[in-house]
């Protein structure tokens, strides 16, 4: 079918930097691979950095060229992205791409070294400072973009501004549907505010449907036996089609901005890449605005106004 989009179709990205969040596992290492496929320089902001070398070692063997560098990246602590973000300014002066695909799913109540929910905090705060801290190297550069993971989650998800670091009462489903409710505001919110400033960057969403990915078992020692049936149950397709709406998002050509891209199958749970445009009902912009004040107060980082 002529409208089937797959990585293949992706036009070739040599020049591009490129930066993924959670780079070394699931959908974000099957995006890492599809742009190291099309000549990206790719940087992998990561966690692990010795996972990270043992990742670049097999995607050399299949791409012998690829350009790939590791750098250390924990979003679960503020100061991690501030010297993620210090050491790229180091090596680099510009950034065409950053994708923030890193996140945690439904662990234990936990808090971040700030003191945040640790899917909150996470998920939404640590993009949303790295976003901020990445920007001033994107604008001056065209058509760069940032691309924001959220999550068929957010069906029947809301801010609870009460309660945001789980002090009364956590419920684990939905403080992930929160936190990726928040990621899809914030794509949504931050491509108003840089078509008002005049930037040369847009900001898009994307989900990946029900993708098998080690998802479930971030935030948690590993994954039990439940989960694993949970997991194969909930996911029906790989993660290598659960990164197609990513790399539609960063690499299709006509994409004007604020778009939301997800499979196009039943649900949006498995397929191939489209524009979504379901998610725009979600949009309430009294509730944009206070997630973004409240974002800015709780990282200390302000950009665009």
């Amino acid at each position: 079918m002529e409208n089937i989009w797959t990585a293949e179709k992706m036009p070739n990205q040599q020049g591009t930097r490129v930066v993924i969040t959670g780079a070394s596992s699931g959908i974000g290492y099957e995006t890492a691979r599809a742009f190291a496929s099309k000549d990206a320089e790719v940087v992998f902001a990561i966690r692990n950095l010795e996972k990270g070398e043992e990742i670049a070692r097999q995607l050399k063997k299949e791409y012998p060229n690829a350009s790939l560098k590791m750098m250390k990246l924990d979003l679960s602590d503020l100061s991690s992205v501030r010297r993620f973000a210090q050491e790229y300014k180091q090596s680099y002066d510009s950034l065409k791409l950053l994708i923030n695909n890193a996140g945690v799913m439904t662990p234990p109540f936990q808090k971040t070294k700030d003191g945040f929910e640790l899917q909150f905090g996470s998920n939404h705060l640590g993009h949303f400072a790295l976003t901020g801290l990445m920007l001033p190297m994107m604008s001056h550069v065209p058509s760069s973009r940032v691309v924001t993971l959220s999550s068929t989650a957010i069906r029947g998800a809301k801010i609870n501004f009460d309660n945001l670091d789980g002090s009364n009462g956590y419920n684990r489903v939905k403080f992930y549907g929160q936190s990726k409710l928040a990621n899809s505001l914030f794509a949504q919110e931050l491509n108003v505010r840089l078509r008002a400033s005049g930037s040369n960057t847009i900001s898009l969403g994307s989900h990946p449907g029900r993708a098998n990915t080690n998802l479930f078992s971030l935030g948690s020692e590993k994954t039990g036996p439940l989960m694993k049936i949970v997991k194969a149950l909930l996911a029906p397709q790989s993660a290598e089609m659960g990164a197609l709406p990513t790399l539609y998002a960063a690499t299709y050509p006509v994409l004007k901005g604020g778009e939301y891209i997800g499979p196009d199958g039943k649900g949006g749970n498995k397929g191939y890449p489209k524009v979504d445009t379901s998610v725009l009902k979600l949009y309430d912009p009294q509730i944009t605005k206070q997630l973004w004040d409240v974002s800015e107060s709780l990282t200390g980082i302000s950009y665009l106004s």
